[in-house]
């Protein structure tokens, strides 16, 4: 889909979470609709911009805590739209060859990330949704995209602030069928809003912030506690320091995260686990 086709697309009314998320992150790819949901979910949890630059600061750590590791494959399922250090310029700075599929339902993050790509023949996005993995599995078995990612090399597969968009009920089957396929010595990296954001709001607040989600871009959210994120990884083995809110997740001094100087930490938590 070209750039103008996927602008045509968009129906001038609909926000999507990769767009929300970009004007968050001070992005220049949305739109009023994405702006207006973004202003009202700041209403209800002033911190969302904060959350967003804290899980981006931590998508950034893991990765290149991940090619220092010797992983030069990433797979990043609803990716959104590419911001300054996505994760292929995180991953090709520790090696130019590392290849980065990223994938996302939002033609507009696809085309702006193609965009950026252009002239970078290991790296792909893709209009893809992350919750049917079976499709994303037949995409990666034939064609061109297996010259992107092998699953039979070892694969870092990335969920960031992006699982919340799944209700419990079906969060398994969106998680197993790819994490289950990838071989030893891979990677799986998430970050997710947590249940404790609904500890320092209280419950008519967390419910209008939902409520935006629901209406403007058609999404329900859903916290979760530790012991249910931690169930995603599997029999993945997380690295220290483990399951933690993101800004404890192996900080940088040289970038600080939003809550680096806040008295609480980030409701968001996050971890890096690995195939033995």
């Amino acid at each position: 889909m070209t750039e103008d086709q996927a602008l045509r697309s968009f129906d001038g009314g609909k926000a999507t979470v990769a767009r929300i998320y970009d004007y968050l992150l001070g992005g220049s790819q949305n739109f009023e609709a994405d702006r207006t949901a973004a202003e009202q979910i700041l209403q209800a949890v002033p911190e969302s911009r904060a959350m967003a630059r804290s899980n981006r600061l931590f998508m950034q750590r893991a990765v290149e805590t991940l090619t220092e590791r010797g992983i030069r494959q990433f797979l990043d399922l609803g990716s959104g739209i590419p911001t300054q250090g996505n994760v292929h310029e995180i991953a090709q700075a520790a090696d130019p060859q590392a290849r980065v599929l990223y994938v996302d339902i939002d033609p507009v993050a696809v085309v702006a990330s193609n965009r950026i790509l252009a002239g970078n023949p290991t790296c792909r996005a893709i209009e893809g949704d992350f919750t049917q993995p079976e499709l994303i599995l037949d995409a990666l078995s034939g064609g061109d995209l297996a010259t992107v990612i092998d699953l039979g090399q070892p694969t870092a597969l990335l969920y960031c602030s992006v699982l919340q968009t799944v209700p419990q009920d079906q969060i398994d089957a969106v998680v197993a069928p790819i994490r289950d396929q990838l071989a030893a010595g891979s990677a799986l990296v998430i970050s997710h809003v947590s249940a404790t954001l609904a500890d320092r709001y209280n419950a008519s607040t967390v419910s209008a912030g939902k409520d935006v989600f629901r209406r403007k871009a058609g999404t329900e959210v859903t916290l979760r506690t530790d012991a249910q994120i931690t169930d995603l990884f599997g029999d993945f083995t997380m690295i220290e320091p483990g399951l933690v809110p993101l800004n404890q997740w192996r900080p940088q001094l040289s970038e600080p995260d939003p809550y680096a100087d806040r008295p609480v930490p980030s409701p968001m938590r996050g971890a890096v686990a690995l195939r033995q």
